[in-house]
């Protein structure tokens, strides 16, 4: 499908009155760079803001103030185009005062619009060129729902359709987590608590290692959508029950480990709600955290009321197991 990408060049203080123009045109959804984000994450005010910044975010200090958007190239977005470029012209100044009085005196800058046509053939699968198999601990491998594999010895074998919304489970916060559940989860024994449940990687993890039952919660509606498919696709949905829900929140179950993959804020919050959610052997499994957190973290947990197990590294992050005790 063939969609037009419209960029327009402004001030910060054009931002929020160009938006609310889009917005009464019918443009629902929008992408604003400003260099003052950029600012307010390194200014951050709560710890919990973020734990980890992409170095391609660093460039965003550079880029000039823009709002992006897109539309389906129809015959309706190309009237929306027209009546655009006929309001930005009336906001540059070439039109009367009295047209002009509504806006006040606020200055938009360039306005400068810019329109190019994108084929969305070109980014949306992309991205799977780069997910082949892979083996993620000595057991257990991620294959992509369309790639040929041959299962090797007693390998456990994850089907996997992330969309671009979710990763591919290949990242070390990932592959600790599921070395750790090697580790303790006894098999035709143990129930699994996934929070934070992503794709569903490790409760469908959980549930081929053997869980008697997997329970797999996340506060994004499309997580639990994505989960509830991949459970599907690796044939588990039996095994695995899926919730909406906020485990610091209303939620009453109960298992006998708790895995967590988040970020280290995250991961500190949630520790005083995990020991109502625990029972029989009582392990929480946490990752997401950067080495640099990793005493913050585990101070945390400890005084939750937990006793470290271990803590496993790789690269610059980190994943704990706890008992509570």
């Amino acid at each position: 499908m063939q969609y037009k990408e419209i960029k327009i060049y402004t001030t910060q203080e054009g931002i929020d009155p160009l938006t609310i123009i889009l917005t009464d045109m019918g443009i629902a959804g929008f992408a604003v760079e400003d260099a003052r984000d950029y600012q307010d994450l390194l200014n951050r005010k709560n710890s919990y803001d973020w734990d980890y910044i992409d170095d391609s975010l660093m460039a965003l200090e550079h880029v000039p103030v823009n709002i992006t958007f897109y539309l389906e190239d129809t015959a309706d977005s190309r009237r929306i185009i027209e009546l655009l470029t006929e309001t930005l012209d009336l906001l540059r100044g070439n039109a009367s005062l009295e047209e002009r009085k509504s806006y006040g005196t606020i200055d938009f800058g360039t306005l400068e619009m810019i329109i190019r046509t994108v084929d969305d053939s070109q980014w949306k699968d992309n991205w799977k060129e780069y997910f082949k198999p892979a083996a993620i601990t000595n057991r257990i491998v991620i294959k992509p729902t369309w790639e040929e594999y041959v299962q090797k010895n007693d390998e456990l074998v994850i089907e996997l359709d992330p969309g671009m919304a979710f990763g591919t489970g290949t990242h070390p916060t990932t592959t600790l987590c599921v070395r750790l559940l090697e580790r303790y989860l006894e098999a035709e024994k143990d129930r699994v608590m996934d929070v934070g449940c992503g794709s569903g990687i490790l409760a469908i993890a959980s549930a081929l290692l053997g869980a008697v039952e997997v329970l797999a919660v996340d506060i994004d509606p499309v997580a639990v959508e994505v989960t509830r498919e991949n459970a599907k696709q690796n044939n588990l949905s039996d095994k695995i029950r899926v919730l909406e829900g906020d485990l610091t929140k209303g939620l009453s179950e109960q298992a006998d480990i708790v895995a967590a993959n988040l970020m280290a804020d995250l991961v500190i919050s949630l520790s005083k709600d995990v020991a109502a959610h625990l029972k029989g052997k009582g392990v929480y499994i946490s990752s997401g955290i950067l080495l640099e957190k990793k005493e913050e973290v585990t101070s945390a947990i400890e005084r939750c009321g937990f006793h470290i197990l271990e803590i496993l590294e790789e690269g610059e992050w980190c994943a704990i197991a706890a008992k509570k005790k």
